[in-house]
C-alpha cells in the first residue's frame, strides 16, 4: 500500500509509556543537549491499552523500540533503530503497528523517523510489560531487560516530574523522573548494561 493511502487512514493509540537510557538522571537529550556519555542507548516501551487502525483493534499489545544515537540526538549523526512487537499480535496487527511506528501512517512517528538513519529490523517476540505503583518494567525475550522506578521527591506524596520538556517521545506529557535498577540489551550485534541510569514514564496518546 502506498504511503499516501496508508496516511489517510485514521488511527489512535493510548496507554502506558516508559523509557530508560544510559544518560545520568536527568537525561540532557530532552533539552537538545549532548548525551551524558557522548552517545545515547535508549529503549522505549509502550503498552497499548486502547488502539485502533481503521477498523482493526490494537488493544492490549506491547511495543518496544531501541534507539542508538552516536552523538547529539538532534544534530547527528542519525540513529540506528530496532523495533519489537508483541508476538501475540496477529499478522495484520503487526503490519499495522509497523506502519505506525515506522512513520508510514503519519502522526508523531512520521516526524520522529527523520532522525533515523538505519533500521536494524522488526521482530515479533514475547514481551512482558509491567506496571506496579511507581515501578515499570519490560522483558523482551533474548534481547532486553529494563526496570525503572520513580525517584522520590522532597515531598514523598508527589512525583518529581519534567514539565513541558522541549523534546519527548510523548509530546505534551509531563514525565515522571525515574532511575533504572536494570537495563540490559543484547541484539543486532550490540550489547550493554546501563543499570542505574535515567528513566521516564507517563501516559501516552497518539492520533493521526
Amino acid at each position: 500500500m502506498a504511503k499516501s493511502q496508508v496516511s489517510s487512514i485514521a488511527w489512535m493509540l493510548e496507554g502506558d509509556y516508559f523509557e530508560g537510557c544510559n544518560c545520568d538522571v536527568v537525561c540532557p537529550c530532552i533539552f537538545f543537549s549532548n548525551p551524558t556519555e557522548g552517545n545515547c542507548h535508549v529503549t522505549c516501551a509502550w503498552h497499548i491499552q486502547n488502539g485502533k487502525y481503521g477498523d482493526t483493534d490494537l488493544n492490549n499489545l506491547n511495543v518496544v523500540a531501541m534507539f542508538n544515537s552516536p552523538g547529539n540526538m538532534f544534530t547527528g549523526p542519525k540513529w540506528k533503530a530496532a523495533l519489537y512487537i508483541d508476538e501475540t499480535a496477529s499478522l495484520e496487527q503487526k503490519d499495522l503497528i509497523t506502519k505506525i511506528f515506522s512513520g508510514q501512517a503519519g502522526g508523531f512517528f512520521a516526524a520522529a523517523t527523520n532522525f533515523i538513519g538505519e533500521m536494524l529490523g522488526v521482530k515479533s517476540l514475547p514481551i512482558e510489560f509491567g506496571v506496579d505503583g511507581k515501578r515499570r518494567w519490560i522483558k523482551v525475550k533474548d534481547a532486553i531487560e529494563l526496570d525503572i522506578e520513580a525517584i522520590a521527591g522532597g515531598d514523598k506524596n508527589r512525583d518529581s516530574v519534567v514539565v513541558n520538556p522541549p523534546f519527548s517521545v510523548v509530546p505534551g506529557a509531563d514525565m515522571t523522573i525515574a532511575k533504572s535498577s536494570k537495563y540490559n540489551y543484547s541484539d543486532h550485534g550490540m550489547e550493554w548494561n546501563n543499570s542505574g541510569k535515567n528513566g521516564f514514564y507517563c501516559r501516552f496518546k497518539y492520533t493521526a
